[in-house]
């Protein structure tokens, strides 16, 4: 189906906010027609998924005005399992998201939507028993079984392997349906992206491009240097006759009136000043400390276990981590990067040998290794040296945007996008001996990628990292590789 001139969401002048001191959506409007694939481009903490939930109506309803076609169906492919589904299993898992009654064989429909997703399993396995990339695939599994009219995909290419995506872009391309979507991967975005929606995390108005991702992003960059440009002749030329305006006010008779005109065609060119586009703040440079009583060799790995074909197997190889050792670990989803991970931290892989006395800073793609019942400032306490100071404390977590409203809110209560803030936060306040990171760019936008493989180039001690992102490995030092 190509796209229509049907409107199956409309937003006129919404406005949204959990403070009202703190506006999310302020006047916002846009159509999305029939048939159209949408990338929603917007920043950390513009509310791009803040507009997901108010299409879906799981937000409470305010002063606005937005229209659905109540004849549609709508599915939404989250980030993360809901935690009360995780003891679900897959056979309950999918009745609780298909609520057609008419289909007399339930089973054989969700067989045919695991196999859609290229994911084989067993009806009765429980949804905790999923590694994070087939969870992935079961929430879109959950999203296409009830064949929506208008699919909304939250970040879906975290925890996928290129394989995967591209699997993935080709299902969006040949979808018949209305789909929008929350991503920062541009690549992704790019392959089938008809319109975007881009919102000003400052100036909240959104504004639609028909073009391609690449296309709006360099047109945003034109528009952005177009508007400081043209506030920057304004402000001189304000300046200028406010400097005049001074002179002239300190004379007697006309000179005095001249004065209060030059003063009011400054304030007329500084009203005439637009809300230039500002990216989202981006994390300060930073550095991970180190733990300094470690010597040697920190990690000895004899035999691993793996996953092929739904078997385990056991692969004999040799790797010591030694100081300053950096390690790529890669595989494709499913062989147990992510599990090997898990159980080193553990102690429970019986080929691998780690120092007692070190400290491990453990970076999880979930965060479960976080406890969602703490405040960010107790989570970060607890990790942080004895003898740091209160202000010290605030002063390293506003490198990483954590602010002290922030600090008092629960982990739990947080965007995955927060949450990614503390776990780094408390990697730097840990001073770990030895890093090991699970995709650590899932949740953040390419703004900060940078700045985070900066940090990790220059750690001085033992890392083992997973990620899928090249432009991101390319960035760090890696010594040693070990490929599944």
């Amino acid at each position: 189906m190509s796209v229509s001139n049907e409107t199956v969401i409309s937003f006129k002048w919404v406005d949204f906010f959990y403070d009202f001191r703190k506006p999310i959506l302020w006047d916002v409007s846009f159509n999305v027609r029939k048939g159209s694939k949408i990338t929603i481009m917007w920043q950390n903490w513009a509310g791009k998924s803040t507009i997901f939930k108010l299409i879906n109506w799981e937000l409470e309803k305010k002063a606005w005005v937005i229209n659905v076609d109540n004849k549609l169906t709508i599915a939404t492919w989250y980030q993360v399992i809901l935690l009360e589904d995780k003891w679900l299993m897959v056979s309950e898992f999918f009745r609780k998201y298909y609520k057609d009654d008419s289909i007399f064989n339930i089973d054989k429909k969700i067989l045919e939507i695991l196999e859609l997703v290229n994911l084989k399993t067993r009806l009765d396995k429980k949804i905790s028993d999923f590694s994070w990339w087939q969870q992935a695939r079961l929430l879109l599994a959950a999203a296409l079984i009830q064949n929506p009219d208008i699919l909304l995909l939250d970040e879906p290419t975290n925890n996928l392997d290129k394989e995967w995506i591209w699997h993935l872009i080709t299902f969006l391309q040949n979808y018949k349906n209305t789909v929008l979507v929350i991503s920062h991967d541009a690549e992704f975005l790019n392959s089938f992206t008809d319109w975007v929606l881009y919102l000003d995390v400052h100036t909240r108005q959104v504004e639609q491009f028909v073009w391609d991702y690449m296309d709006v992003v360099e047109q945003i960059k034109r528009n952005k240097e177009k508007e400081n440009m043209a506030n920057a002749r304004l402000k001189k030329e304000a300046d200028a006759k406010k400097e005049q305006a001074w002179k002239f006010a300190n004379k007697w008779g006309k000179l005095r009136l001249v004065a209060k005109k030059m003063r009011e065609a400054a304030e007329e060119m500084e009203e005439e000043m637009v809300d230039t586009r500002k990216e989202d703040k981006t994390i300060k440079d930073f550095k991970i400390p180190i733990q300094e009583d470690i010597w040697g060799v920190l990690l000895s790995i004899h035999s691993v276990h793996v996953m092929k074909d739904e078997e385990v197997e056991i692969r004999d190889i040799e790797v010591d981590l030694r100081k300053d050792d950096h390690l790529l670990l890669s595989g494709p989803n499913g062989i147990w990067k992510s599990t090997l991970l898990e159980k080193i931290v553990n102690g429970d892989e019986s080929g691998c040998t780690l120092t007692k006395w070190v400290k491990i800073g453990y970076y999880r793609q979930d965060f479960s290794n976080l406890d969602f019942n703490q405040t960010v400032y107790d989570c970060l306490r607890e990790v942080a040296p004895e003898d740091m100071p209160e202000q010290d404390m605030r002063s390293k977590a506003a490198w990483f945007l954590i602010t002290w409203e922030i600090m008092k809110t629960r982990i739990g209560d947080l965007s995955e996008w927060l949450k990614w803030l503390v776990a780094f936060c408390r990697l730097v306040f840990l001073r770990p001996g030895i890093l090991i990171l699970d995709e650590p760019t899932n949740h953040i936008n390419f703004r900060h990628i940078p700045v985070i493989a900066k940090a990790l180039d220059e750690f001085e001690w033992w890392m083992i990292l997973v990620s899928h992102v090249d432009e991101f490995v390319w960035q760090i030092r890696i010594d040693q590789y070990l490929d599944l």
